[in-house]
């Protein structure tokens, strides 16, 4: 009886392993377009001369500190620190 119980928990796992994989494809495949359009967009600020590839990075870097509520004075701790040894 013990076989046949492992055997059932070791099936569910697989079906939502599986379940799994197959909607985070089905994400992935729907962002796509998203993600081209985004490569687009860089893209244009590039050849129109609007930004460098530096100041998007830096930008998309800025905007990250600022959605993940980044403590600026805290980071800059670490930076000077960081900075030292790896100097």
């Amino acid at each position: 009886m013990a076989d046949v119980n492992n055997n059932g928990v070791e099936d569910e796992k697989e079906e939502k392993i599986l379940n799994y994989v197959k909607s985070l494809t089905a994400i992935e495949e729907a962002m796509e377009p998203f993600k081209e359009q985004k490569r687009a967009l860089k893209q244009n600020y590039i050849e129109n001369g609007w930004m460098s590839r530096e100041e998007i990075s830096l930008a998309v870097k800025a905007l990250r500190l600022i959605k993940d509520n980044t403590d600026l004075e805290q980071l800059m701790d670490f930076y000077a620190t960081v900075g030292k040894t790896v100097k």
